[in-house]
């Protein structure tokens, strides 16, 4: 079967079948790092005194499912539920994410029509993470964003250790050859930090849609904080599509 992602008329990859930070807060099952409260771009997880039931499940504005200019969209961009994941690449949640529960969702909603995906970029954990981000948004300039994008992740994942300098021009440049990317094109877009005011941008108008941690995902209206279980996310998408 073809694994690779395809262009849509409007610029967006479609799915066919494809393939420290110590401070963290385990909250009703999920694991999520959030931002230190005052201080932009600092690279420090949770802080004492954090709220300890962040608004996990909460509804949110309609709003934040309005496609926007850099959005990709992976599945059918008619599908009946529209997840949207704010991310980062360092963050060890957002990779458990994208290695346990990602894959179920992709299998069993996106594939099948039911549910569309969108990555948003919420880079907070330092410059790693927005060299990372930069790089994606290069990719998806050539139309490989997903696969560029699951490449970063499997590659941080298998390193385990965030903050020790492994998300680094070497790695993008490499996962770009990997990823059949126009290398020379690739390049040129990293080098020149075509991309570094859209992913400060992103990351400002996710905190306008009240997003403080990683991973944020919105199901529709509802919100969910932390790398929770597959169950509760099918529960989610389940409730919208039972809903129509």
């Amino acid at each position: 079967m073809d694994e690779t992602p395809k262009q849509t008329s409007g610029g967006r990859d479609v799915l066919l079948p494809a393939s420290i930070l110590v401070a963290a807060l385990m909250i009703s099952g999920s694991l999520i790092y959030f931002v230190r409260q005052g201080a932009p771009g600092s690279a420090t997880g949770v802080v004492p005194g954090a709220p300890q039931t962040p608004p996990s499940n909460a509804q949110t504005s309609a709003s934040i499912l309005e496609i926007r200019e850099r959005d990709v969209i992976l599945g059918d961009p008619k599908a009946p539920v529209t997840i949207i994941e704010y991310g980062d690449y360092q963050c060890p949640f957002c990779g458990r994410f994208f290695e346990q529960t990602e894959p179920l969702i992709k299998d069993n909603y996106v594939r099948t029509g039911k549910a569309s995906m969108i990555y948003r970029n919420y880079a907070f954990l330092g410059s790693e993470s927005t060299k990372a981000a930069e790089a994606a948004e290069c990719a998806k300039d050539q139309g490989k964003f997903w696969l560029y994008h699951d490449a970063i992740y499997a590659a941080e994942v298998k390193d385990g250790v965030e903050g020790n300098g492994n998300l680094n021009r070497d790695l993008f440049l490499r996962l770009a050859r990997e990823a059949g990317l126009d290398a020379g094109a690739f390049t040129a877009c990293y080098d020149g930090n075509k991309y570094a005011d859209a992913v400060a941008n992103e990351r400002r108008a996710a905190e306008g849609d009240g997003v403080d941690s990683t991973p944020t995902t919105f199901v529709n209206t509802q919100k969910i904080n932390g790398a929770v279980p597959y169950a509760q996310f099918a529960a989610a998408i389940d409730k919208f599509l039972t809903s129509k």
